[in-house]
């Protein structure tokens, strides 16, 4: 077997979205697992709607997530290369004109379609006339071209899918050059695919039908198609495609505080047979990749549900991880990450046991005398303890009538980690003070 490679081939005409991010996870994850290569492709033969910003953003967002690329290419440079393989397709008969107007095509589906027929174009292009084709040349209108199916059942062994098979009978002529000259998709993939010794192609289940035509494609510029692997699309948890999926930006999420290995992890195991758990390795995660494993349904993504997979992730996350973006030593981090929703979130505890914070007095009696309670140091997790059996043998009191005073004095939060694990961080002097209702 020849070296694995995989590509992911976007088209920098919009933002990474969650959608085209689970298909490279899964081309990334599968090179590695495969000991292969990786390739980044940029997709950029729709002229008008391709741009730099998009393009810069699509690097930027890869680069975050750890999916680095080992080769890449675009498309626009190699025209070229797709001219010199049209016309000897061409030449073979297996690329024609058509000079139907986009009105005309439309029209010949509708007919088909009132009548109960699928919406297959019928090869009129092939029995015009050289009288007709010059009529329509001095009418000004230009040709658009088509890849000629050859008839039979095409088959292939999905990773995903097992076996496909689609009759070419059944399948239009795809247009792959428009009137205009520009190319569409299918065929320079093909032509880039087996240039760049693509094994492996992995890409969502809306293009198995593309998948069918592209492999008679292979077969016509004498390659062998790789092997395909059809990822179901994912829906929204209303139960159907979902419009916002393809607006939820990578780069959005990393600003909300979305961990890059919380979105790799979840998309990863969505819609598969295996428990959606953090992983802070994206090689170790590549080593757990398994087609087999994957339903044929449609997973449903939620906001809400990777926000929550991205909190558990975060506080189970080891300093190992976190360390060259924050400002704390190891002791802070595991003392607090119990209690973040995002990373970010440490800087607010940073600040309460570190900088100067209003306590919120609640019954200033009771503080005081809890300050004068208060152990000298030096402390450890076991002072709070002593110190709360004092109060709660002064006092009687207990529970909440107890602790959330302590908590608001010396905090200023209703909530958070543990006062044993935080009275050590922020110290005897502090500590005293608030409690005497002092800013400290």
């Amino acid at each position: 077997m020849s070296a694995v490679k995989v590509r992911f081939a976007p088209s920098p005409t919009g933002y990474m979205h969650i959608g085209n991010t689970r298909t490279a996870i899964f081309n990334w994850l599968l090179a590695q697992k495969l000991g292969g290569e990786f390739m980044l492709r940029i997709d950029d033969t729709d002229k008008e709607r391709s741009k730099k910003e998009y393009e810069d953003a699509i690097r930027e967002s890869l680069q975050w997530l750890g999916l680095t690329w080992n080769e890449e290419a675009r498309q626009s440079a190699r025209t070229e290369r797709y001219r010199e393989i049209t016309e000897k397709l061409m030449a073979q008969g297996r690329i024609y004109a058509c000079y139907e107007t986009a009105e005309e095509l439309d029209i010949m589906r509708k007919k088909l379609m009132a009548k109960g027929q699928p919406p297959i174009y019928d090869r009129s292009a092939l029995k015009l006339t050289a009288d007709q084709i010059s009529t329509y040349q001095a009418q000004g209108r230009k040709p658009h071209y088509r890849f000629k199916l050859n008839e039979g059942d095409i088959v292939w062994q999905d990773m995903v899918r097992g076996e496909c098979r689609y009759n070419a009978a059944n399948l239009s002529d795809p247009v792959i050059i428009r009137a205009d000259g520009s190319y569409l998709y299918h065929l320079p993939s093909v032509i880039d695919d087996f240039d760049f010794s693509i094994t492996h192609i992995v890409r969502g289940e809306d293009h198995v039908t593309n998948t069918a035509a592209q492999i008679q494609m292979f077969e016509a510029i004498g390659g062998t198609p790789p092997q395909f692997a059809h990822l179901p699309l994912l829906t929204g948890t209303e139960g159907k495609l979902s419009k916002r999926l393809g607006s939820i930006g990578v780069l959005d999420l990393k600003a909300r505080g979305i961990e890059n290995m919380a979105i790799c992890s979840y998309l990863a195991k969505l819609g598969t047979s295996e428990a959606i758990e953090p992983f802070y390795d994206l090689k170790k995660l590549a080593q757990t990749l398994d087609f087999s494993k994957l339903g044929r349904s449609q997973p449903k993504f939620s906001e809400e549900d990777l926000a929550r997979f991205n909190t558990h992730l975060v506080r189970n996350m080891p300093y190992e991880n976190v360390k060259s973006r924050i400002d704390a030593d190891e002791k802070f981090w595991d003392a607090v990450r119990g209690n973040l929703e995002v990373v970010g979130d440490y800087k607010q505890w940073k600040d309460i046991c570190r900088c100067t914070i209003t306590p919120v007095i609640e019954d200033a009696a009771f503080l005081s005398l809890a300050a004068e309670l208060l152990p000298s140091e030096p402390w450890d997790e076991s002072t709070f303890n002593t110190w709360i059996n004092e109060i709660k043998n002064r006092t009687n009191r207990k529970g909440k009538e107890l602790f959330h005073p302590l908590r608001k004095a010396i905090t200023a939060a209703d909530n958070g980690p543990e006062l044993k694990i935080l009275l050590p961080l922020i110290g005897y002097e502090r500590v005293h003070s608030r409690l005497n209702g002092q800013k400290a």
